[in-house]
């Protein structure tokens, strides 16, 4: 397994409101260090965040270069926030590694510090052909 770090800026916007329970979001994500690309997803989230107590599901397309290597990818978000804390699980989806990055694995992680969001993505690539 291999191990690229960075950051990147993140755009949500809103979706208009439906009669289901839960919001809707389009984000977009700019990476910029090890992984440098773009991003973009749709997210669904559920409870009270103002109380400090929801989830999300969210999937994102990226395109981007990785250890020298352009192509794309898919990751699928799963959080929740509850009194006890925050728990997120960011899996990258098999089989949507596309060009020069198919067959990648792997799972990011991401921390927040204010306003500055970063990355740690853990992957394994196949051998170049």
């Amino acid at each position: 397994m291999h191990q690229a770090q960075g950051s990147f800026a993140v755009t949500i916007t809103p979706l208009p409101a439906d009669d289901l329970g839960y919001s809707r979001m389009t984000l977009s994500k700019q990476f910029s260090g090890d992984l440098a690309g773009t991003s973009n997803g749709l997210m669904l989230s559920a409870g009270d965040p103002a109380k400090g107590e929801a989830g999300y599901v969210a999937i994102e397309v990226v395109a981007a270069t990785l250890a020298g290597r352009a192509g794309g990818f898919a990751l699928q978000h799963s959080g929740t926030m509850a009194a006890g804390g925050q728990q997120l699980a960011i899996a990258i989806v098999p089989g949507s590694g596309s060009s020069a990055l198919a067959g990648i694995s792997g799972s990011m992680t991401i921390r927040i510090e204010g306003r500055a969001h970063f990355y740690t993505l853990t992957y394994a690539l196949p051998s170049a052909p």
